[in-house]
């Protein structure tokens, strides 16, 4: 279990400090999804990987037996077209070395990790890198399982093991921490705008409201 802190400021994200694991989002994997609306993941996943892009969080995208599986799901691929997913035959990502060098090659320890299916494709690797000191981030809204059940003993799992659950939100939030932080705030703004799914809404408004004010001020 990762000796980590879990409580005060150091056991929120930085940017300087994460590295986002994406795990499985294939065709296959969705095909058998029931824990939560397979679009909610979708939006969900791709909102997780546009805020680590905007902070620049390394990220490593990874695929278990694509050629029968499918290819990792449109959207994520769109955030990072340059880059190739490490396609395994490994069910546990962790026992993967081309995963583990790729993390290890960061020099940080704070883990997050998203996939299909939490139970398997995410618990597997969480709750070996956090005994092996890692301390490690588990994003539930951007993962999901074969059924709520199998999510929920899966996340409480990790959850036993030291891993650190999380949402998507959270993460941004975390990751941006301070509005003062002002050359992410476009991206961020970008990505709520895209993916954040009732504030999207309030922000359109609200940008509508703003226009119009000026006009009537013409």
């Amino acid at each position: 279990m990762s000796t980590e802190k879990k409580a005060g400021l150091g056991a929120l994200l930085t940017p300087e400090e994460s590295v986002l694991v994406l795990i499985d989002h294939q065709p296959f994997q969705f095909a058998n999804l029931h824990s939560h609306e397979p679009a909610m993941v979708v939006n969900n996943a791709v909102g997780l990987a546009k805020a680590a892009k905007a902070f620049d969080v390394p990220t490593i995208l990874t695929t278990v037996l694509e050629e029968r599986g499918g290819l990792l799901i449109q959207g994520l691929q769109d955030v990072f077209p340059e880059q190739k997913p490490i396609n395994r035959t490994l069910i546990n990502t962790w026992q993967d070395e081309r995963v583990v060098d790729a993390v290890k090659a960061t020099g940080r320890k704070k883990l997050v990790v998203a996939g299909l299916w939490t139970e398997i494709c995410v618990a597997m690797p969480a709750i070996q890198a956090a005994g092996e000191g890692y301390e490690v981030y588990a994003v539930t809204d951007a993962s999901g399982g074969v059924s709520a059940e199998a999510h929920e003993m899966a996340v409480r799992r990790m959850i036993q093991a030291g891993v650190t659950p999380i949402t998507w939100q959270a993460a941004l939030g975390e990751w941006q921490r301070d509005w003062a932080r002002e050359e992410t705030i476009p991206a961020v703004i970008e990505v709520q705008a895209q993916h954040g799914g009732g504030s999207a809404v309030a922000y359109a408004w609200e940008t509508q409201l703003l226009a119009g004010s000026g006009r009537s001020g013409a």
